[in-house]
């Protein structure tokens, strides 16, 4: 485990408590857990598909159409 002993861990998890108390350490815990949940959820996900109505591009009869009717 990237090459960490367990009297390393210990120290890291001393230095952690002592930074921030155990009053914030359940909500860094709780934190930290909700970022991992959703990067995973949004590295999962497919991508949103676009809804929005597309232009439709003119041809040569819709403009012929247009002209007839500005004609008329």
């Amino acid at each position: 485990m990237f090459g960490l002993g367990m009297q390393e861990l210990v120290i890291i998890l001393i230095i952690i408590l002592v930074l921030f108390g155990a009053k914030r350490l359940p909500e860094l815990a709780s934190g930290m857990g909700k970022a991992i949940k959703n990067f995973k959820k949004a590295s999962t996900e497919p991508d949103e598909i676009d809804v929005t109505p597309k232009k439709v591009a003119e041809s040569g009869t819709d403009k012929a159409e247009e002209e007839k009717g500005k004609g008329a």
